[in-house]
């Protein structure tokens, strides 16, 4: 067993322990033994809810002035309350995402023992092993090349593949038919449920199980597929949906893919499948070194060392490479939607409670496509991109009739359709820079790729339009002179102002987070608009408003600042640190050019780490775990990954929101745990912001030697790195564009330019 290699030689007892496969459209979770295996089959498209227009009578200037003169005078309560009246939404038929059906086989002359289940990172392909007298070997993948989920069941002797196949829908409207002639279980759904909207609307599928076998009978019974004594047999699986779909065209897609996948069979599928998931998967090695632990334990068994303080470095390259497969499992190029909360898989937790299984604007749907640049899967970025220049259309009624402002803006959460009004209460559902924070994602893919064409034609229009919301909706300060937001919150945490404590506040004005990703919009437009040569008088504009833009503060307690005022936290031990973005993903905040405001970020880490009740979640810990990196301490920065990978993983290595935290009924499983921590190992490894490209920045003693390939830098170049002892062996710099740059590594720094093609190769000294 190598290190891009899950496995365990036990059955699974249910979803949280089974293996994740998915085709950027369709997913599977696979759980089971050797009597029973069950396909968790989800779609990323379908949703219950709809698209509607939220109900609200547009306001003028006056509306909001005053509103923002309640703040201005320190009168809160007063401000909550008049925000309360002037800027919540209708819950509506907001929606979620929802699990489709559960696929289950049951063998039944399965005795069990020899168990021993695998998911195969390099080639994404599930593998089920039983050493009984049925010698059984189940293998499985979902295919992107050919849009459908496949499996193959053989047996050591002959006749000797036997199995039930039926199908059980997760929602209430769903119907299953199998047809004994043909092989082939249909089904149709409605994704409907009372949580998030009516029950009546949502998402309509169809979806097809067709059966091969080779030997042995196939039968059909009491609505399930019977295979009898077959030597060897396969399974295809596809659905489709009437999600953004007109006509009904969309029916026939499923019968067509699993169709020809049949005919095609399924070691060409196999072939093909690896072939197109390598593409992708193949342009990054990384390894710690050996681990004794890797090719001898189960990962269960080596993720429970490791919360005993074992020593493990092959976990966190085993980590970080199924951080990179989730992310091409969840997001391939043409899928309809980016990855949601649980990435385009779905337990059926979050959709029951007040969570939903949704887009979260205000770290989750971020936090997935942190590592999707520097992870070298560009092509996987892509649906995010396009969905936020979907909810920048959405967002201009939005700020027309919340705010009467030009351009576009989202708040903290939206849906299949580009939901962008605020939530339905102020506390959480105020935090008028989500949207922005999301379309931060345009400037990142640039920034990586230099593709000028993306710029002109996404980047630049989608996150000029938010210039000129936040330019038209923020305020001076009247006594400081500052342009600032407001009022919005610091996602989602409170404070008390002045000395009593008798009531925390959620709204304010110029949050920290709002002004950090402000100043970063403003010269990222500013820097845009002179080099495509356009837009004079806007860049008038945003230079007079960069110039009132307030700076960073350091508190009193010698932490950053969350708000504008260095109000008292009334949850020091709260799960968000949004506003060290600056920091982490962001890059306003550096050891080396801002130093004060480092040590300052490095207090606020401390604070939160230190605090006895602290909201230990995944994303929190991923955070904690990128922002050490950023400051350089690969101690503390591995001991955040060690938590997160210890504690906060199922033993399936999905990472989860403990329960009883923000109304969580049981430990959910949230992606952006597996996304976040890839980006901090990957950051661990390498940074490149600010025209530098950092080597080892973070590097801790245990992973003394090792190598990586093919980490991708901003200015659209690739990194190599081999380090043994501790110290860089050599590094090796491929440029895709014209590159003029920084390479520092410890206390060296060296500049190079390299044209588009070429390659650099330094030692330790940085010298070629």
């Amino acid at each position: 067993m190598s290190d891009t290699k899950l496995w365990y030689d036990k059955g699974a007892d249910g979803w949280k322990q089974g293996l994740p496969l998915g085709n950027g459209q369709m997913g599977a979770v696979i759980y089971g033994d050797a009597a029973r295996e069950v396909w968790s089959l989800t779609e990323v498209t379908y949703w219950s809810g709809k698209a509607e227009e939220t109900p609200f009578a547009p306001r003028d200037k006056a509306d909001l002035e005053q509103l923002k003169s309640h703040f201005w005078n320190g009168d809160y309560a007063a401000g909550e309350e008049r925000a309360a009246a002037l800027l919540q939404s209708e819950k509506g038929n907001f929606g979620t995402n929802m699990p489709m059906c559960d696929l289950i086989l049951t063998f039944t002359d399965a005795i069990g023992g020899g168990v021993t289940r695998e998911l195969d990172l390099e080639n994404a392909l599930y593998g089920f092993k039983c050493e009984d007298r049925t010698g059984i070997r189940r293998e499985a993948l979902a295919s992107h090349a050919d849009g459908v989920i496949a499996g193959s069941l053989a047996s050591s002797r002959s006749g000797g593949v036997s199995f039930t196949l039926a199908l059980e829908g997760r929602t209430e409207r769903f119907t299953s038919t199998a047809d004994p002639e043909s092989g082939v279980l249909s089904f149709a759904g409605k994704a409907t449920e009372t949580m998030h909207s009516d029950g009546q609307c949502g998402v309509r599928a169809e979806g097809r199980v067709r059966v091969v076998a080779r030997g042995g009978r196939l039968t059909a019974r009491g609505g399930r597929l019977v295979v009898e004594g077959a030597d060897e047999a396969w399974i295809y699986v596809a659905a489709s949906t009437d999600y953004d779909r007109e006509g009904e065209a969309w029916r026939t897609e499923c019968a067509t893919a699993v169709e020809r996948a049949a005919a095609k069979g399924y070691a060409k599928i196999r072939e093909d499948h690896i072939a197109d998931y390598r593409g992708l998967f193949g342009r990054v090695d990384a390894s710690l070194g050996n681990s004794s632990e890797s090719g001898v334990l189960p990962t269960d068994e080596r993720m429970s060392r490791l919360r005993e303080g074992a020593d493990d470095p092959g976990l966190f390259a085993l980590f970080f490479q199924y951080g990179r497969y989730l992310t091409i499992a969840g997001s391939r190029a043409d899928s309809a939607l980016p990855l949601h909360l649980q990435g385009i898989w779905n337990d059926g937790e979050a959709n029951r409670m007040a969570w939903s299984c949704d887009y979260h604007l205000d770290i989750n749907t971020e936090m997935n496509y942190f590592p999707t640049e520097a992870a070298n899967l560009a092509d996987c970025h892509l649906p995010l991109l396009r969905y936020v220049e979907r909810l920048a259309e959405a967002g201009r009624r939005t700020a027309r009739d919340f705010y009467g402002a030009p351009g576009w803006v989202a708040h903290v959460f939206s849906n299949a359709w580009g939901f962008t009004a605020p939530g339905w209460h102020y506390s959480w559902g105020l935090n008028v820079t989500g949207g922005l924070w999301l379309a931060e994602q345009l400037r990142v893919h640039y920034e990586y790729g230099l593709d000028d064409d993306f710029l002109r034609r996404s980047a630049y229009p989608v996150l000029k339009e938010a210039a000129l919301f936040y330019l038209d909706y923020m305020s001076v300060h009247p006594e400081k002179g500052w342009l600032v937001t407001g009022p919005s919150n610091s996602p989602e945490n409170s404070f008390y102002a002045g000395a009593g404590r008798e009531r925390s506040y959620a709204l304010s004005m110029g949050a920290t987070l709002d002004q950090v990703l402000v100043r970063d919009l403003f010269a990222f437009c500013l820097a845009s608009a002179e080099r495509l040569g356009i837009d004079e008088d806007f860049q008038v504009r945003l230079r007079k408003a960069v110039s009132l833009l307030p700076p960073l503060q350091i508190g009193a307690g010698g932490q950053l600042q969350e708000w504008l005022e260095d109000y008292g936290e009334a949850q020091p031990d709260h799960r968000h640190v949004s506003h060290l973005h600056a920091l982490f993903p962001g890059a306003q905040v550096t050891p080396r050019d801002t130093p004060e405001l480092a040590e300052a970020a490095k207090r606020t880490l401390a604070n939160r780490m230190d605090a006895a009740e602290l909201e230990d979640v995944e994303f929190t810990l991923a955070l904690f775990a990128g922002g050490f990196a950023r400051l350089g301490d690969g101690e503390l920065a591995l001991r955040q990954l060690s938590y997160l990978v210890g504690r906060l993983c199922f033993d399936n290595l999905l990472t989860y929101s403990k329960a009883g935290i923000a109304g969580a009924e049981s430990n959910i499983f949230v992606a952006d745990g597996n996304f976040g921590g890839t980006a901090a190992f990957a950051e661990m490894l390498m940074q490149s912001h600010g025209g530098v490209i950092h080597l080892l920045p973070a590097l801790p003693a245990s992973w003394h030697t090792g190598s990586i390939r093919g980490l991708r830098a901003r200015g659209n170049a690739e990194v190599d790195l081999v380090w043994s002892d501790g110290a860089l062996t050599s590094a090796t710099i491929r440029a895709g564009s014209d590159l003029q740059a920084v390479l520092r590594y410890r206390d060296r720094e060296t500049g190079f330019t390299l044209r588009a093609g070429e390659a650099i190769v330094v030692d330790a000294e940085l010298r070629a």
